[in-house]
């Protein structure tokens, strides 16, 4: 099948989606003469952009408070308050990898006072906006495979060149926090986050407050891997303490 007829045939279960509320794998196949297998697979790049929610069987839309313009314009002040907090964390020469996201981009312009910086990133976003900085920090390119869900470069040789590396800081998103078990994520390409982790002597996880309890099936890094949270002021002073409990620094950014 052409990539203008899948392009359609998931335009279109977006459509039935927002007006019928939910959408089953078995119903989608038949109306399009296709397998179940290929269905999974629309529902699954569907979910990874962001567009919707996998549920057993099928699909149901994304809350409205996550795609609502009003929230949207929220979340833009919360990332630039959280992009600020966590330039702070940086000092002169520090090796960082920042992943790719529009959280984590957040902090680049804040970068333009730090000295010798060296950065590592999967994102030609990311890699665009440092070598606009006055700063002029080395830049690392990992490179591999590009995916264009997450619009980042994925796969084994991006891995195999983050492990030829040790950084002093990581500073990633996530889709959601799970209280319980760590960061959450809607790409079930997770393997480069991982190795990330590991070559980093420090992991900074960067989410808005409203993504803290979102349970998405995901687990992307345990707790065991991360070694601050921050997120903006919004966060409850509860919520907070349960995820110190896990052993975390939480540092809540003020949203100015």
């Amino acid at each position: 099948m052409s990539k203008r007829n899948t392009q359609l045939r998931r335009h279109t279960i977006l459509t039935q989606l927002n007006d019928l509320g939910e959408v089953s794998v078995d119903q989608l196949a038949e109306q399009f003469q296709t397998s179940e297998v290929t269905i999974r697979k629309d529902l699954s790049a569907l979910e990874q952009s962001g567009l919707l929610l996998r549920r057993y069987g099928g699909a149901i839309p994304l809350p409205a408070e996550i795609t609502s313009a009003e929230h949207n314009d929220k979340v833009s002040r919360q990332k630039q308050a959280i992009g600020k907090q966590a330039a702070q964390l940086i000092k002169d020469h520090n090796r960082i990898i920042i992943d790719s996201g529009r959280t984590t981009a957040a902090m680049i312009k804040q970068l333009s006072n730090k000295k010798g910086l060296v950065v590592m990133t999967n994102s030609l976003s990311v890699a665009n906006q440092l070598n606009e900085l006055e700063s002029e920090p080395t830049l690392l390119m990992t490179g591999g495979t590009w995916d264009s869900s997450s619009e980042a470069f994925q796969g084994q040789i991006a891995e195999q060149v983050l492990r030829s590396y040790d950084f002093d800081q990581l500073f990633i998103g996530a889709d959601g926090i799970d209280i319980d078990r760590g960061t959450t994520t809607f790409n079930e390409l997770i393997g480069l986050s991982r190795v990330m982790s590991d070559s980093a002597r420090e992991v900074i996880v960067m989410v808005e407050s409203e993504k803290i309890g979102r349970r998405i099936p995901n687990l992307e890094l345990s707790w065991k891997c991360v070694n601050t949270l921050i997120t903006d002021d919004n966060l409850s002073e509860q919520v907070k303490q349960q995820i110190q409990a896990q052993g975390i620094n939480v540092i809540c950014a003020p949203i100015e």
